[in-house]
């Protein structure tokens, strides 16, 4: 059994000018939509993650409280459940599997809020990492609608930095010769190790491992007990296919590659009304607070909050860092009460 429902799009064209064709969106909803139908969330998934992956912010007593939220969680095209490389029939399947930017699942999502529920305005939306990317495109997209934002360690664009890091992490899957072009017969498992421990050095802060946290903070008896145990073990399992879609919306992520926009990207961020709380950690080396700083700087009613912390890019999720998290769980019940 799934713990998750379909929403079928039909055929997409996508910005790329191919088409997803029987494209399917996986959701997950949290609480009751109320009869004025004001009180949703939109929480997109991030880098490989599913919606089960977004569920350590939602709860009782936490901001995002499903006694009082309808919370709407959206899994990113790619990610092995929403249309993907690995569930797409051929000829689009594998590597074949057509590019998809944040702005193609923004505008996929918007179907699902409206169409299929009928929403017009939303209370709020977050997102970690790439679930903060498409956060910043859902209030350029669609200003009237999305009353709050709350990004956290994440940018409105891929900065040439961040694309470079990706490089290095997608050079390190493909050279498994068992990858094959992306036609493997059998997981290229030793690419999707190497990929995991490129990772490794950029999801935490050079703090991090001073300190020593992955053994006293994780529980991990040895740095290399932690590179297999952490890093390879959160990339063994997903499907390279899928792990490299989702690469290739990570790096060209911009809320102003479109025709709106057509790359004004400070029109793109002065266009977002929402009022917004922009929470980047002060040690991450994916998103460092200096984009976020830009970003808050030519939107109308942003305010840029750096979260303190040693964790990296790590502090924002999936529930690593308890006392970042009570920053953030902090941040979003103020941004909702107001």
């Amino acid at each position: 059994m799934t713990d998750h429902q379909i929403y079928a799009l039909g055929d997409v064209v996508l910005q790329c000018r191919k088409t997803l064709r029987d494209a399917r969106l996986a959701y997950k909803t949290y609480g009751t939509l109320n009869a004025a139908r004001d009180n949703a969330i939109v929480y997109p998934t991030w880098y490989s993650g599913q919606h089960t992956e977004n569920e350590w912010l939602i709860g009782p007593g936490r901001a995002l409280d499903p006694d009082r939220y309808f919370i709407i969680v959206p899994n990113m095209f790619g990610n092995g459940l929403s249309s993907s490389p690995s569930n797409t029939p051929p000829p689009w399947n594998g590597p074949r599997f057509p590019h998809v930017t944040a702005h193609d699942n923004v505008r996929a999502q918007h179907r699902l809020v409206t169409e299929h529920f009928g929403i017009e305005r939303l209370a709020l939306v977050t997102g970690w990492s790439m679930g903060a990317l498409q956060t910043y495109h859902w209030a350029s997209m669609y200003p009237d609608m999305v009353a709050r934002i709350l990004p956290f360690q994440g940018s409105a664009r891929c900065s040439r930095h961040n694309f470079v890091f990706l490089e290095g992490a997608k050079a390190a899957l493909q050279a498994d010769a068992a990858f094959a072009d992306g036609w493997y017969a059998s997981p290229p498992t030793r690419g999707l190790r190497a990929f995991g421990r490129v990772y490794a050095g950029w999801g935490l802060s050079q703090t991090f491992y001073r300190l020593e946290a992955d053994r006293t903070h994780m529980g991990y008896a040895s740095l290399e007990d932690f590179l297999v145990g952490f890093w390879e073990g959160l990339f063994y399992e997903r499907d390279a296919n899928n792990l490299l879609a989702m690469l290739w919306t990570w790096q060209n992520g911009d809320i102003s590659a479109n025709d709106t926009f057509r790359g004004d990207f400070k029109a793109a961020l002065g266009a977002i009304t929402a009022k917004a709380i922009l929470m980047p950690a002060s040690t991450d080396l994916y998103f460092p607070p200096e984009d976020n700083a830009i970003e808050a700087a030519a939107m109308p009613n942003a305010q840029l909050r750096v979260l303190d912390t040693w964790w990296g890019h790590f502090a924002g999720g999936p529930g690593t860092s308890p006392d970042d998290i009570r920053v953030l769980d902090d941040a979003l019940r103020e941004l909702l009460a107001h």
